[in-house]
This record gives structure tokens, sequence and C-alpha cells, in this order.
């Protein structure tokens, strides 16, 4: 069953890439990556607002939510931040550079987390076999830049 997860989060991902070039016609027809971006997390939102409307009868008590970490409420602002950059440079780096470039960060900073334990994951050294891994992630994104 733990491949349906690997499928799940492969098609999150395709979907990543989808969603950078909509927000990205988004925004040239709207005139600004900013403004896309906005009506990008509205419509989410909007969307979110429904389903968890659907899901929960009862939601968490103030007490429970005040005592979540301060750095746990940012999330929203770091999405916000990758979809105004990809709205904004999707057509002028190709899916492909785009995707692969943010995935290369994504893979950077994955291991940073996780060497150190920061946000919450669980601490896993970042051996030598990672640090391949991360390397030829880097090494495939100059390689869809260049060909």
């Amino acid at each position: 069953m733990i491949w349906l997860l690997f499928v799940v989060v492969f098609v999150a991902g395709g979907l990543v890439a989808t969603q950078a070039g909509v927000n990205a016609q988004l925004a040239r027809g709207l005139g600004s990556p900013v403004l896309a971006a906005t009506v990008s997390f509205l419509v989410g939102t909007l969307a979110l607002g429904v389903w968890a409307l659907g899901m929960y009868r009862q939601w968490p008590e103030r007490a429970t939510a005040a005592g979540v970490p301060w750095w746990a409420w940012t999330g929203g602002l770091l999405g916000a931040f990758f979809v105004v950059v990809t709205a904004a440079l999707a057509r002028r780096m190709g899916a492909g550079t785009l995707i692969s470039t943010a995935i290369a960060g994504q893979m950077v900073f994955a291991l940073t987390l996780d060497h150190y334990g920061l946000a919450g994951f669980t601490h896993r050294p970042a051996g030598f076999w990672r640090f391949v891994g991360a390397a030829l992630l880097i090494a495939g994104t100059i390689l869809v830049r260049k060909c």
C-alpha cells in the first residue's frame, strides 16, 4: 500500500508543474504575478474551506491553536512566495528548468531540515548517499537547462 503514497505524491508534484503554467497564464492575463497568486490562493482557500467544513464537525479549541509554535503559522507565506515566483518566472524559464530548479532547492533544504531535525522533521543524518542524490538532482537541473 505504500506505493499508493508514492503515486499520490508523484501526481501532486506533477500538479505543481501544471500550477506554475496555469498561474503564469493568469499573471499574464491580469498583468501581475502577485495578483495571480492572490487569485490562486483565494480559489484554493475557498476550496479548502468547503472541504474543511464538510470534514470537521469540531474545530480545535483556541488554547490548542495557541499552543502551535509561531513558525508553524508561516506555511502560507512560504507557499505564497513560491506561487508568486513561479507565476513570474514560468514563461521565462520554461516548465522543465523552473520545476527542476525548484526540486533541487527543495532537496537541498530537505536534507538540511532532516539533518538538523528542523521544522518538526525527525533527525535523519545527511550521509554520503543523500549528498550523492542531491548532487544528481542538481546535475539533472543543469542538464535540463542546457538541453
